[in-house]
């Protein structure tokens, strides 16, 4: 069996079996390829692979100035190429299991508070065909915390207006139901029933979002208007921080971290918990600003006014 031959099955198997989403499989194909290649210059045979050989290349792919990232992201290619290669019996164990990933540290999301959330959406011009799907379309962003792409694919046959819900298409082909509050109602109800008709003009569109011509709005799209707005607002942001925020601002108020992991669609909990960093820095953040250490406090009666004002507050 050739490279190409094996490569090209194990990407549809990915695809069609383990149900990887079409951007996770086109990295792992992409990840094996370099590893089965380099098994070809070193005239190693793929049966003999042993842990061994895998740890000799990974040290081969660091000393080519590949980061933590990179290294990490070629394990979980291995992984999922050993098992495929297990399940069709040419590896008898996945060796690749044996592989530690290197701890990454990742960046905490960049969070909005809820002001700028509104300050983003209120500097919407509603006076414009466009402007009203945009009102829309960043509302049910931030009360769904969808991604961009599930925004643009979403179908307006998933929209159930009278139970609030949507159904939303995620990664790796995973659907969920998600809630929409009062105010992203208003909003999709103007955009459904005046304006996406006089956008369509007639045209039979699956797509809940379309464009000043009728079609489905783009990524590109979208990423631009949000620009715009941002400088409108004079607020730091990318579209993806509204899911962020949509998810930092439920656990402040208390949700709890399983309820989130099912809103935004994360098949691991590990993913979700990285928003409770983030709480937990602004809880942190909110204690120094009204804590202040001992040896800064002039008297007690400041402490005094500090906590009450704490205390109002919350």
């Amino acid at each position: 069996m050739t490279i190409e031959l094996l490569l090209n099955q194990f990407y549809t198997d990915l695809i069609l079996v383990k149900r990887d989403a079409e951007k996770t499989a086109a990295t792992y194909k992409i990840s094996s390829e370099d590893f089965l290649n380099w098994l070809t210059t070193e005239r190693i045979k793929l049966k003999d692979v042993t842990v061994q050989n895998l740890t000799y290349y990974l040290i081969k792919r660091q000393t080519e100035g590949c980061n933590e990232v990179t290294i990490a992201k070629d394990i979980s290619a291995l992984r999922a190429l050993g098992d495929y290669l297990v399940r069709k019996q040419m590896w008898e164990e996945n060796v690749a299991l044996l592989l530690e990933r290197p701890k990454i540290n990742r960046n905490l999301p960049r969070v909005l508070s809820v002001e700028q959330v509104d300050s983003l959406l209120e500097n919407i011009d509603t006076k414009t065909l466009c402007g009203k799907r945009d009102s829309a379309l960043f509302e049910l962003i931030y009360s769904c915390g969808l991604r961009i792409s599930e925004a643009c694919e979403l179908k307006i046959a998933n929209v159930h207006m009278n139970e609030r819900l949507i159904l939303v298409h995620g990664k790796g082909d995973k659907e969920r139901l998600v809630p929409f509050g009062d105010r992203a109602f208003e909003k999709l109800r103007n955009y459904i029933e005046e304006v996406r008709p006089q956008l369509t003009n007639g045209k039979n569109v699956a797509e809940l979002f379309v464009n000043y011509r009728g079609e489905p709005i783009s990524r590109k799209g979208v990423w631009k208007r949000f620009k715009e707005l941002e400088a409108l607002a004079g607020v730091e942001a990318k579209v993806h921080t509204l899911r962020h925020s949509f998810a930092t601002h439920l656990l402040a108020g208390g949700a709890d971290l399983r309820s989130v992991q099912e809103l935004l669609g994360h098949s691991d909990l590990s993913t979700t918990t990285i928003y409770t960093h983030v709480t937990d820095d602004q809880l942190a953040e909110a204690h120094k600003k009204y804590f202040p250490k001992p040896d800064t406090l002039i008297d007690s009666s400041a402490d005094l006014s500090a906590s009450k004002e704490f205390t109002d507050k919350n």
